[in-house]
């Protein structure tokens, strides 16, 4: 409540300095009407407590009060009402292509590269409230997991259900995985076409060359953020699967094509980056959120509801009784 209410000319309150003085010179000013009168005895005399006498102060408060409120009113206290209507008026098309094949779940980042991958995926998403967003999902062969939509819970869904499958043919096609997204993207209108390529290895598979899919890319005006996924080194990776239909681990070399993908980004005008670690990962996409602004035109409407007029109609009713008692039940004693 008190966040949505202001003063106007909250000048006017230094006015109220005045008020101690206004108490001091009435104090002086009483002791001085009041006639002093020595004698030895009051013996004499009949003594008896004159009430109205006693009251007679409360004039002065009526006036004090009245005084304050009006400077208070002068201030003029409001509260403002403010409502935001948020317009995209130049917004992005993303699609997030995500390799799916085995070595996705080696272990050097937790619990799994893809988990990993989806847990900061699903971050960006929802720090993209204003764009479409899209998924792709490749190994050996590519497919849209999500088209172009606007419904960030059903992407979010999307790609929560995401997960290594026997359904796609083995190995990573990365040239595919990008031509899907182009696919995606070509007929866009947006202001911006970007698309996120993650892998964890090289291209071994498909038939579509990534430099010609980045080529289609760079023809239609899509930029692409390439993020090779993976320690440097050896990490503990799928190498067989077990009777019980579970994988078998065993430390294997992480092989990255970089200069693949470091072609792909700077041919569309891209970026390329290394994710070694979870941190990273999440630096990463931190990064590209930056790079790829959303304009957004916010339009904002103000109601104000004036508060002085009781303030006033307050400071004249308590004058009024002031005025009233002086020249009534007060008069002798005035």
């Amino acid at each position: 409540m008190l966040q949505n209410f202001e003063f106007v000319n909250p000048q006017f309150f230094w006015l109220l300095l005045l008020l101690p003085g206004l108490i001091l010179w009435y104090l002086w000013q009483r002791r001085n009407q009041q006639a002093t009168l020595k004698i030895s005895s009051l013996k004499g005399f009949k003594t008896a407590k004159n009430w109205m006498a006693r009251l007679r102060p409360v004039l002065f408060t009526l006036r004090l009060i009245s005084l304050a409120l009006i400077i208070t009113a002068l201030a003029r206290p409001r509260t403002v009402d403010e409502t935001t209507r948020v317009k995209t008026t130049k917004g992005i098309d993303i699609v997030i292509a995500i390799d799916v094949s085995a070595s996705m779940l080696a272990r050097d980042l937790k619990p799994n590269r893809l988990e990993a991958l989806k847990t900061v995926a699903a971050r960006f998403i929802n720090a993209r409230p204003n764009d479409r967003i899209g998924l792709v999902e490749y190994a050996g062969e590519s497919y849209t997991r999500t088209p172009l939509t606007s419904d960030k819970s059903i992407v979010l869904s999307s790609l929560k259900s995401i997960k290594y499958n026997t359904i796609i043919t083995g190995g990573t096609a990365i040239g595919m995985g990008l031509a899907t997204a182009v696919n995606r993207l070509k007929d866009s209108r947006a202001k911006g076409k970007v698309i996120i390529l993650l892998t964890d290895g090289v291209n071994n598979s498909g038939f579509i060359d990534p430099k010609i899919a980045s080529e289609l890319a760079l023809e239609f005006g899509i930029k692409v953020y390439t993020i090779g996924l993976g320690t440097n080194g050896m990490a503990l990776s799928p190498i067989g699967i077990k009777d019980d239909g579970t994988f078998q681990y065993g430390s294997v070399q992480v092989e990255i094509d970089e200069e693949l993908l470091r072609e792909i980004a700077n041919t569309t005008g891209g970026k390329y980056f290394r994710a070694t670690s979870n941190t990273k990962l999440a630096e990463i996409y931190e990064e590209i959120n930056k790079l790829e602004k959303t304009e957004i035109e916010e339009t904002k409407y103000k109601s104000y509801d004036e508060k002085y007029r009781p303030l006033a109609i307050f400071a004249f009713v308590l004058l009024m009784l002031e005025f009233i008692l002086r020249k009534s039940l007060f008069r002798s004693f005035i």
